[in-house]
């Protein structure tokens, strides 16, 4: 234990580094600020620290490179810079991860944000690193106990899978993604909180996560408060540090709350660097980076874990042809629809059977449990296309022989898909055909 803490320390002094190049300040207009005395020295993605006048220390980060100059955008407000203004440059800055990190609340720099101190790994990892080799990686794994009755059936969910958790704001996103921290076998779970309100912080982790999920939690947080480049940065290190545990043999849960805020950080810091919107707003590059994101998440190479990954998105008004929703849910192993007028009903989580899918079916299940999924869904559909009827009293018994036996269970069913005593995969699929038997 001794020499692993002597090791630590040793991480720790090789990253300060002796002598830095220095540029000063030339110009500051709409909040880019350019730099002379480091066009030659500098690369895009360097980070940079502002000595201004006042004392204040700033970071920053190198979007586009001229003969001259190099154009930065500061973490903060750019209020007090000015002409002369000191800035050194610091490089490339990754984030080195360590074991002792489980159970710790860290910034995207690797800081703790829980008042402990904590020491940097022994080796730094890249914040944008490449997904393994596609040809080379393992296929999808077994089926997942969640803790969740919907999830242990008709949505499962599979080691090294990646899901979209679609939602609009207040219906129960946070709460699923946090019952999912608890319930989903996993040996290590990496949060990213992209953007996240800061009086939720704290609430989010002791109230919702709890004891028991962050007992087995990295939770990289960066508040709605803060610069766009450490709210982008939040995701990248997260997955970083998922990494580092995958690489380790660990099974890794990654959740991100949310890419819709992390693609709204990278438009800012995209269009400050000059580059022009198109997609709604949106630079060409926000699919790029949603994508490679969603890459580096899933299995692993022969000998090292997985990532299982649930990236949730906020979808206004339930819009899900909108940007974001589009392309991530192009790039993922199945999507997960939680809607609000099922939840302005009391029921939790609001999964919309009918618009969700999980694309590890069938392999997940067996023939048996195929057949109870399929039964589940035409039942559920049968009755969602009735259900405007049934409701004006339009309907009348002996109609349709379909929408009769879905009349019959769809209390059972709703009720199925409601938070419930977990069970495993098994006992779920027992109780689905349970709820499924009055149909017939």
């Amino acid at each position: 234990m001794v020499f692993a803490e002597f090791d630590l320390l040793r991480a720790e002094i090789a990253g300060l580094g002796p002598a830095h190049p220095v540029g000063r300040v030339c110009d500051v207009s709409g909040g880019t600020i350019l730099v002379t005395g480091l066009s030659t020295r500098a690369a895009l993605g360097d980070r940079v620290t502002l000595h201004t006048q006042g004392a204040r220390l700033l970071g920053g980060e190198v979007l586009a490179l001229h003969s001259g100059h190099v154009a930065v955008l500061a973490d903060g407000a750019a209020d007090g810079i000015a002409i002369g203004d000191r800035v050194e440059l610091v490089g490339q800055a990754g984030i080195a991860p360590d074991p002792s990190w489980i159970g710790r609340i860290i910034d995207p720099f690797g800081q703790p944000l829980d008042g402990r101190p904590i020491l940097r790994g022994q080796q730094e990892r890249p914040l944008r690193a490449s997904p393994p080799p596609a040809a080379q990686r393992r296929r999808l794994g077994e089926r997942l106990e969640t803790g969740i009755r919907a999830f242990n059936t008709v949505l499962p969910l599979v080691r090294g899978q990646r899901i979209g958790l679609f939602s609009g704001s207040g219906v129960g996103k946070s709460s699923l993604l946090a019952k999912l921290a608890r319930g989903v076998a996993a040996d290590v779970v990496v949060i990213a909180l992209v953007g996240e309100r800061g009086r939720e912080l704290r609430e989010f982790v002791e109230g919702v996560l709890g004891p028991e999920g962050m007992a087995r939690a990295v939770v990289v947080a960066a508040t709605s408060d803060l610069s766009p480049l450490v709210r982008r940065r939040c995701a990248w290190a997260a997955m970083a540090v998922a990494e580092y545990f995958r690489d380790r043999g660990s099974h890794v849960l990654y959740l991100a709350d949310s890419v819709t805020r992390f693609a709204e950080a990278h438009r800012e810091v995209a269009l400050a660097g000059g580059e022009p919107p198109s997609l709604r707003g949106y630079p060409p590059s926000t699919a790029h980076q949603i994508m490679a994101l969603g890459e580096r998440a899933g299995p692993g190479l022969e000998g090292s874990g997985d990532i299982t990954a649930v990236f949730s998105v906020l979808v206004a008004g339930s819009d899900m042809e909108e940007p974001i929703a589009d392309i991530l849910r192009g790039v993922l192993d199945g999507h997960i629809v939680l809607d609000r007028s099922i939840a302005e009903r009391g029921r939790f989580p609001a999964v919309d059977l009918l618009r969700s899918v999980s694309r590890s079916l069938p392999m997940a299940a067996t023939a048996t449990e195929n057949a109870l999924i399929t039964r589940a869904r035409r039942l559920l559909g049968a009755y969602d296309r009735a259900e405007m009827m049934i409701q004006a009293g339009l309907y009348s018994e002996g109609s349709d022989p379909q929408i009769d036996a879905a009349l019959r269970v769809w209390t059972a069913l709703d009720g199925f898909l409601a938070e419930d005593e977990p069970g495993t995969s098994t006992e779920s699929f027992v109780r689905l055909a349970e709820c499924l038997a009055p149909a017939g």
